[in-house]
């Protein structure tokens, strides 16, 4: 029966075999119609067929025995199989259903061209392709394929390439978060979305990141050994070659390449762990399913395309951390052993030994084309940063270390940072960047370690100029580090100033003053210590010396006795700077309220001289420790704080220190004269300005503040609250004669002192209290009269008599004291009131008819003052202050003159 059966049946019985899977049955039915089912259709039948869920070990046999042709050199015709199904099928039924099977063919859109003559090759991919998109069990197809990697080439190539690459994807590496899309789909792919795809999940999490060297080189590698990722073309030969020469290339290592050195820009440690974990293009793992190698110039280019990489990507990464730059550090590892250079040391050692960076003269690498190309054009073969040599590897480790460097201390810096301030050379830029590496260094560092700071030094002259200065034993060199704009002698000048900050006293002093080599001149030195100290008692926050910020600035101006001796004038003027502020620290002062006093308000204040008054209000007494204030003034002035004003202009009424000295004396006496009025001690007052400001007072130079101060004195009136005088000696018992006599001895004063502008408003109050103290004598005499009258009239022994009329006794009494005390001449005045009367000439004119008036009166009051005699220092305070000086005016504006002789007889 079986053999009765026609072609078209024979067609259709294998069909419904494949479509039952019924392989046995299939296999039998080949046996027995060879030239029937030919190899070809058989597969066809199977492609269109065979259910793609049945199990690829259910015929892969069978393929093995098309694939071998054992199926019909010996033929097994003892396997029987069930014609039934076509048994009632006519033959022209048969071949009308035959033409309506529309097998499909072996070969599709994009097959592998090695495999288009190869109908086991086709049906093993197509069939492949149709088992994952129609059942999705990728899984299985390693048992349908690798029976059959050693058939053909291009079988093993696809399978490596395409199969492979992604059965590990989905179903190995990330099973959690496959690809969607199918075995034919994937392969259709361009590279670079192939790319994308397969390492869409590497190191995308924190748990990734130790397989990243797996991902590349399990799906990267294999994926790369196909002739498809690989493009070979002819260039076009120059005008001086005869002939083309052959250029290959391969787009999908780009890709690739493009990959590392964007997640070096936004995930940097997925790159530092794919050059640390990846070797590159030879570094593949194809899962036993063979080996593969690429030639020789293939495998050249991918190597030198991934060295550029790796040094493009160390370039890319934007992280200024300890831990980036110690990838970064292990990038350029990598590539010095690829380029078989000896491995660079790690940064923590190089920070240590710090060798000189040295470059060829024919490359000028320090430029700004170089700051250009560590942005643009990464890979391109005309970037010499990214070109794979010593001397790209050396620059790339020397900018690392840079950085390192700076972010160690705290000022963290990318290598792409450290490279524009080298590359670029902005002296501004870098400027600020060592500033701010010096704070660094010191807010961190240890105050006490010398080491530290000789070590911290020694960096950042070798952030000057990479080592090349002491390389060449010259300062004449064309290399410059992150800091080549920069002078030496500013780096150390801030080193020192660093030293100074931090109380390496000593270290200091071995450098920059012991040392033979003297890295700074004198008098630069000298400035920078001063400098340094005046920083220091600017932040002090405590004005006691011995506290703080004022015992640094103490001790920094006296570390360096041989540039800094205690007789140069920078080292007194901080010395009375010192000790002015340290004497405020007695007292108790508030300058705003809530912010007690600080040192470095005292030195940038525009009127120190205030901050006594704010002294004297704040601290009940304090006026009468008048000499302490006195000297804190005296060391404002040596200090240099009231030399100028605020914008730096010298003040023009003070040429001289000891002008300073002066008017800061009168200044602070008339505001302790002030103080003491306020606090009703008018004896201090007084005492002051009789003592003081008297003395001290110059008729032919006038100042603002002594002459108010003896006004305001000589205006005080007692009260009860006024201080009572501790003794009196031989002055008048009576309190209110005294404190008349006393406030006419102040104004007194004020009047010789005082600009002529004022003399109206001091005479007037000098007549006021004349007045007063005449009713005041007048009042004491009547009740002294009135006392000597009782004793005279009563019968004592030695009395006088009766019959003497106690007037007669009582005016010769008066006639005697007043030939005993006649008050002095009108013109008995001294030179200094006279030419004091001159310079005030225009300003008393006014006074003319009271000065004349005056002076009548004294003379026509002789009988009066023959009826009041009184002591002799009031007379004269009188006459010389008012009646005199107004007269002697008088006269100078026109009076007739006086025969002085006359006078006196």
């Amino acid at each position: 029966m079986t053999a009765s059966l026609s072609p078209p049946r024979v067609l259709l019985l294998a069909v419904h075999f494949a479509v039952k899977s019924d392989i046995q049955s299939l296999t039998a039915l080949v046996a027995h119609h060879p030239n029937v089912l030919q190899p070809e259709l058989i597969l066809r039948v199977l492609l269109t067929c065979l259910p793609e869920t049945l199990r690829s070990s259910e015929y892969v046999g069978l393929i093995e025995r098309i694939e071998s042709g054992h199926l019909y050199s010996e033929p097994d015709l003892s396997i029987q199989f069930d014609p039934s199904s076509v048994q009632d099928i006519t033959d022209a039924e048969a071949a009308k259903k035959t033409r309506r099977l529309h097998l499909l063919p072996l070969a599709w859109d994009h097959a592998p061209i090695d495999a288009l003559h190869d109908p086991i090759s086709l049906f093993l991919i197509h069939r492949a392709h149709r088992v994952d998109q129609e059942a999705g069990l990728l899984t299985q197809l390693p048992d349908l394929i690798v029976p059959f990697l050693q058939h053909a080439p291009c079988i093993r190539t696809w399978t490596i390439s395409a199969l492979l690459p992604l059965l590990r994807r989905n179903y190995e590496y990330y099973p959690h978060e496959p690809i969607s899309l199918t075995l034919e789909s994937f392969e259709r792919l361009d590279s670079r979305e192939a790319v994308a795809l397969l390492l869409s999940q590497t190191g995308a999490r924190e748990e990734h990141l130790p397989h990243v060297g797996r991902d590349l080189r399990g799906l990267i590698g294999p994926w790369l050994y196909n002739d498809a990722r690989w493009d070979t073309s002819i260039e076009n030969p120059s005008p001086t070659e005869s002939g083309g020469a052959g250029h290959i290339s391969c787009p999908a290592w780009e890709h690739v390449l493009e990959w590392l050195i964007t997640q070096a820009s936004v995930s940097w440690k997925v790159a530092v762990k794919a050059f640390d974990q990846w070797d590159g293009p030879g570094d593949v793992d194809l899962g036993g399913y063979g080996s593969e190698w690429l030639d020789e110039e293939a495998q050249g280019l991918l190597e030198q395309r991934f060295a550029r990489a790796a040094l493009a990507s160390a370039y890319m990464i934007p992280q200024a951390s300890v831990e980036a730059l110690t990838g970064v550090n292990s990038i350029i590892t990598k590539i010095m052993s690829l380029l078989d250079q000896d491995p660079c040391p790690t940064l923590q050692v190089a920070s240590s030994l710090l060798s000189p960076f040295t470059q060829s003269e024919n490359e000028n690498l320090i430029s700004a084309r170089s700051a250009s190309l560590m942005r643009n054009d990464l890979l391109e073969e005309s970037n010499y940063l990214t070109t794979p040599n010593q001397t790209s590897t050396q620059l790339l480790h020397v900018l690392t270390l840079s950085a390192f460097m700076l972010t160690k201390a705290g000022t963290p810096c990318s290598v792409r940072r450290a490279g524009e301030l080298a590359f670029l050379q902005d002296e501004r830029e870098q400027k600020a960047e060592a500033i701010r590496l010096i704070h660094s260094l010191s807010a961190q560092g240890p105050k006490n370690d010398d080491k530290y700071w000789i070590r911290a030094r020694n960096e950042l002259l070798w952030l000057r100029d990479w080592g090349a200065e002491e390389f060449y034993g010259s300062a004449d060199i064309h290399i410059h580090g992150i800091f080549g704009q920069l002078k030496k002698e500013f780096i150390e000048i801030e080193c020192l100033k660093a030293f100074l900050a931090n109380t390496r006293y000593s270290l200091a002093r071995s450098i920059y003053e012991e040392s033979p080599e003297k890295p700074l001149s004198e008098d630069i030195l000298r400035d920078t210590v001063v400098a340094a100290a005046m920083e220091a008692y600017d932040n002090a926050s405590n004005p006691h010396r011995g506290r703080g910020g004022l015992l640094k600035c103490d001790d920094i101006i006296h570390s360096f006795p041989q540039t800094l001796v205690e007789t140069h004038p920078e080292s007194r003027r901080i010395e009375a700077l010192l000790r002015a502020t340290h004497a405020l620290s007695e007292y108790r002062l508030v300058l705003k309220k809530g912010e007690p006093f600080t040192p470095v308000v005292l030195r940038v204040h525009t009127d120190p001289i205030s901050i006594i008054e704010k002294v004297l209000e704040q601290n009940p007494k304090s006026y009468t420790n008048i000499q302490d204030l006195l000297d804190i003034g005296s060391n404002m002035v040596d200090a240099g704080l009231l030399a100028s004003d605020k914008s730096g202009q010298s003040n023009s009424n003070l040429k001289l220190p000891s002008d300073h000295h002066v008017a800061v004396r009168r200044r602070i006496t008339a505001m302790c004269v002030d103080a003491a009025l306020t606090a009703d001690d008018f004896e201090t007052a007084y005492s002051y300005v009789v003592n003081r400001v008297a003395l001290d007072a110059d008729p032919q130079t006038t100042d603002e503040y002594s002459w108010k101060a003896a006004l305001q004195a000589g205006k005080y009136r007692r009260t009860a609250r006024t201080v009572k005088p501790t003794h009196i000696g031989t002055a008048n018992g009576n309190l209110d004669i005294r404190h008349l006599e006393q406030r006419i001895e102040c104004l007194s004063t004020a009047l010789r002192i005082a600009p002529p502008t004022t003399l109206q408003e001091i005479l007037n109050g000098f007549r006021k209290c004349e007045e007063e103290l005449n009713a005041a004598i007048k009042a004491e005499e009547a009740q002294e009269s009135a006392w000597d009258d009782q004793g005279d009239l009563q019968a004592m022994p030695g009395a006088f008599s009766s019959t003497v009329p106690a007037g007669v006794v009582r005016n010769a009494t008066r006639s005697s004291r007043h030939v005993e005390e006649a008050p002095m001449s009108l013109f008995d005045l001294s030179r200094a009131s006279m030419a004091r009367a001159q310079r005030n000439f225009s300003a008393l004119s006014s006074l003319q008819r009271s000065g004349q008036s005056r002076a009548d009166d004294t003379e026509g009051g002789s009988d009066e003052a023959s009826r009041q005699p009184r002591a002799r220092k009031r007379d004269q305070l009188r006459e010389a202050a008012v009646g005199t000086l107004a007269s002697g005016v008088g006269w100078l504006i026109g009076a007739q003159p006086v025969d002085r002789g006359q006078e006196r007889e």
